[in-house]
């Protein structure tokens, strides 16, 4: 399918059944708008009797792996945890952590290394001198990994949940087999996958994980180990159990809520043919929202990439606004649209990142997460609004206050 034109932006907003009301979500990374096929799956499997669950192959089908690769869970942290117990290295051995991470791709690994005497090492982001004036832009350097021969596990996000900022891990799993090929490589995808087709072999992980919730899916996420990894890993199962695949080992008997696995081929055919064109809606989006708020002449300090380029990061924009709290900002933001407009503020399970990185406090960022669903006329309108509670007068893009239909 070629990029998307007006017309099929309106017919991929008519499969989000959410999006036919007054509201506007820019709080995707926190849970995207789910598909209407998948609602209408899961009420079908849990109505039809002896239905043949489709989803596990589908589910795999998606990341380029197998069925006995993947394990369903609760979310990604439980997941991580579970797999966390299942590894066991030697005494001395080094676990490299990175501070953009999600907490929950860091303090499973922080309990293993007390669990059993393992090292921490931290992988340290650079912050480069602003390359645009009001950008903040951490950045790790990915050609040179501080991997020692002691090094067993590195744990690193895809995509970071406060920058948006992607990491070529396809190059990063490169470098490690060539340095250290007894290292693992474990990814958090959560922020990633809504924004990009995945495939698991290409990229060279070890361990892969992501949340179809944020994925217009069920609520169930979804963990991979490559066949390698696999055999590593201890089964956490009863010793008279099967302990052969992925969900054997650590999937801990859960049979995780079939119903909404059921769900999973309703994202997968409708994602399938339309990536090129979610790519090329979410660039064109990230592109108009960052240029407007880059032109508030130092009012807004933007976290991560400054340009939109799709190469670079995902439409995830996190700023703040100077003299403001973020909180204060939002909850202004909501009042003035009766809180039609949904964004968010705070530190989103990166404390280390908004903390220890940007020094920032516990107010964080405000954060816009948009996916492919989401309209050019929306940030639009949202700029109108942040003009106004700013106190800026006029924004010259046509938009009154009476299009938020309050």
């Amino acid at each position: 399918m070629p990029p998307f034109t007006p017309e099929d932006i309106d017919s991929v907003r008519a499969s989000f059944p959410a999006l036919s009301g007054d509201y506007v979500f820019f709080n995707t990374a926190a849970g995207s708008q789910v598909l209407g096929s998948v609602a209408d799956r899961v009420r079908d499997y849990l109505i039809t009797p002896n239905l043949v669950n489709d989803g596990y192959k589908a589910a795999a089908d998606f990341i380029n792996a197998s069925p006995d690769e993947i394990v369903f869970g609760s979310s990604a942290t439980q997941l991580l945890h579970n797999l966390s117990h299942a590894l066991s290295f030697s005494p001395e051995d080094e676990i490299l952590l990175c501070p953009l991470d999600h907490e929950s791709n860091i303090a499973p690994w922080l309990a293993l290394a007390a669990r059993q005497n393992l090292k921490i090492r931290w992988w340290h982001p650079q912050l480069p001198p602003e390359d645009q004036p009001g950008c903040v832009n951490p950045k790790l350097d990915l050609t040179n990994p501080p991997i020692s021969p002691k090094t067993r596990l590195i744990c690193l996000t895809h995509t970071t949940n406060i920058l948006g900022t992607i990491h070529d891990i396809k190059s990063l799993s490169a470098q490690i087999r060539l340095l250290n090929p007894q290292t693992l490589l474990c990814v958090d995808g959560v922020a990633h996958a809504p924004h990009r087709q995945i495939d698991v072999k290409d990229l060279g992980v070890d361990f892969y994980v992501f949340s179809w919730y944020k994925l217009f899916g069920p609520r169930i996420s979804q963990l991979y180990a490559g066949p390698c990894a696999r055999a590593q890993l201890q089964s956490m199962g009863h010793f008279f159990n099967p302990a052969e695949s992925l969900d054997d080992k650590i999937g801990l008997a859960g049979g995780w809520c079939q119903e909404l696995i059921y769900g999973i081929p309703a994202v997968v055919e409708y994602l399938t043919p339309r990536w090129e064109g979610v790519v090329d809606q979410e660039e064109r989006l990230q592109s108009v929202l960052l240029g407007l708020l880059a032109g508030l002449d130092g009012k807004i300090t933007i976290y991560g990439e400054w340009c939109g380029d799709a190469k670079v990061r995902v439409p995830t924009v996190s700023f703040r606004v100077r003299g403001w709290k973020s909180k204060d900002f939002v909850e202004d933001i909501e009042r003035e649209t009766n809180g039609r407009v949904k964004l968010s503020w705070g530190t989103y399970y990166s404390v280390r990142l908004a903390k220890e990185v940007l020094g920032l406090g516990d107010d964080g960022v405000v954060r816009v997460s948009l996916a492919h669903y989401n309209t050019v006329e929306e940030i639009r309108l949202f700029y109108t609004v942040l003009l106004k509670v700013l106190g800026f007068e006029g924004s010259g893009n046509g938009a009154r206050k009476s299009d938020w239909k309050i």
